[in-house]
C-alpha cells in the first residue's frame, strides 16, 4: 500500500489551537483539522477542501508552510498496513468570527479552542504536542520523524 498524504492546519485564534475530535470504539482522540490529498488534487487544493469540510470555513484563508512534515508508521509495519505522511501548514484566525465554524465531517465528533496548557491533556495525533506548543509564524520548516500513537 502506498504511503497516503494527509495535509493539516495549525489554526490559532486568539492565542488558541482549534482542533477536531474524533472517537471511535474505545477511543477519542484530536487533530489538527485536515484530511486525505485525492488523486490529483495538489495539496493546496486539499487543504482548502479539507478546511471546508471539517470546519465550515469556505472563505480563502491564507497559510503559512508547509511548517512541518511528520510520519505515522506502525513500529512493527508490515505490508499492507497504514503509512501517512503528514503535511502541516498553519494560518492565524485571530481576526475572524469563529461563530459559524461547524463541522459538515461525520468523522468530526467536535470542534475546540486549545490552551497551549490544555493540549497537555488531550491525545493529539500525530503526537505533535510540543511541536504544536512551540511554534511560532517564521520558524523554519521542520521534519519530526516518524511518531506513532496508539
Amino acid at each position: 500500500m502506498a504511503p497516503r498524504i494527509r495535509v493539516s492546519a495549525l489554526l490559532a485564534w486568539q492565542g488558541r489551537v482549534l482542533l477536531c475530535r474524533q472517537a471511535k470504539p474505545g477511543k477519542e482522540y484530536w487533530l489538527l483539522p485536515g484530511g486525505g490529498v485525492e488523486p490529483g488534487e495538489t495539496i493546496g487544493a486539499a487543504l482548502r477542501r479539507e478546511i471546508g469540510e471539517e470546519i465550515g470555513l469556505h472563505e480563502d484563508l491564507s497559510f503559512e508552510g508547509p511548517i512541518a512534515v511528520a510520519e505515522s508508521i506502525s513500529p512493527q509495519w508490515s505490508p499492507g498496513d497504514r503509512h501517512v505522511v503528514h503535511i502541516v501548514f498553519a494560518s492565524d484566525l485571530s481576526n475572524r468570527s469563529l461563530e459559524a465554524v461547524e463541522s459538515a465531517d461525520p468523522a468530526v465528533s467536535g470542534l475546540r479552542l486549545f490552551t497551549h496548557d490544555e493540549l497537555e491533556e488531550v491525545v493529539l495525533h500525530p503526537p505533535i504536542k510540543r511541536f504544536v506548543q512551540r511554534w511560532r509564524p517564521g520558524d523554519p520548516a521542520v521534519y519530526l520523524g516518524s511518531l506513532w500513537a496508539r
